[in-house]
């Protein structure tokens, strides 16, 4: 019953929003957002991330951080919902990129090798895909397989709209790291976020300060294909605008797992400058896991 409300929510979502003056909305999920940001502090699990970004004890992390956190992850479901109707020259005038790093982007996709872009949760993902698409065309990426189907189904739509290219993390008709690696030989863009990967092939990088996981997807594809790896990170500025970084292409040649802890240092900073805009609500860092997911990422056997 609780798959199907999900499926219900998010389709009334983007069957609504589109439905009303952009003014209203925004400011309907901007009142909601400051109310649940105030609510007892806040999330909790939020504001014990905040703490690591900021370098504070999670009591320390100013209410209005936390109430500014969620008003814009409210600003970023919001902008979800209403991307499939919002004109696409609009979207793509809302996103500033410099022009460097429009200089640098255009160099590595020029190398004909393929490019992986790797980005944290931060800001709109989409909208900066919406940027991407407009300028190079299509590019690849991958969905996590939610449930109910039709709610994975939903999201899959959703991208497609967009211009992306979906392939399904898991039960697809290949493995997404095979047909990954045929886009970037042929010269292609994939776009994986990056910040976040709890399992057990994940790589333990330090991130501010503490031990936590991530994908070693982005490295390794680059690694395999000799595609550039290069970071982008997105965040919001006054409504509906916001920013885009995307920098050289990083140094590959340690391997994997010294790639990867490049990728999380260039993240932390970027992160730590936009703070707010950072949404993981989630528990990330190892001190954070619950014993059932640390014996699932150690693969260590459970009492009883």
């Amino acid at each position: 019953m609780s798959e199907r409300l999900t499926d219900f929510g998010y389709g009334l979502g983007w069957s609504a929003v589109r439905h009303v003056p952009d003014s209203v909305g925004r400011g309907l999920f901007d009142k909601g957002a400051g109310l649940a940001g105030r609510r007892g502090g806040g999330p909790a699990q939020l504001r014990r991330n905040l703490a690591r970004v900021l370098g504070v004890a999670p009591a320390a992390v100013p209410d209005a951080t936390v109430e500014a956190s969620v008003r814009s992850y409210a600003r970023y479901w919001y902008e979800a919902f209403r991307l499939p109707s919002m004109p696409t020259d609009e979207a793509v005038r809302s996103v500033t990129l410099p022009e460097e790093d429009q200089a640098w982007l255009a160099e590595d996709v020029g190398r004909g090798k393929g490019v992986v872009i790797a980005l944290p949760h931060s800001g709109n993902w989409d909208m900066a895909g919406v940027w991407l698409v407009a300028h190079y065309g299509k590019f690849a990426t991958v969905a996590e397989r939610l449930k109910p189907e039709s709610l994975f189904t939903r999201f899959v739509d959703y991208r497609e709209s967009l211009g992306f290219e979906i392939f399904p993390l898991s039960g697809g008709e290949q493995p997404p790291m095979t047909v990954l690696a045929e886009r970037l030989r042929a010269g292609g863009i994939i776009c994986l976020l990056g910040d976040r990967d709890l399992a057990r092939h994940g790589i333990e990088v330090e991130f501010f300060g503490e031990k936590t996981r991530m994908p070693a997807g982005p490295a390794r594809l680059a690694i395999e294909t000799g595609a550039a790896l290069k970071v982008a990170h997105h965040w919001f500025t006054d409504a509906p605008t916001s920013e885009l970084r995307c920098g050289p292409a990083l140094d590959t040649s340690g391997g994997v797992e010294a790639t990867t802890q490049l990728l999380a240092d260039a993240y932390q900073a970027n992160i730590a400058a936009h703070p707010v805009d950072w949404h993981m609500l989630q528990p990330l860092w190892e001190a954070d896991w619950s014993d059932e997911r640390r014996a699932r990422i150690e693969g260590t056997p459970q009492d009883g």
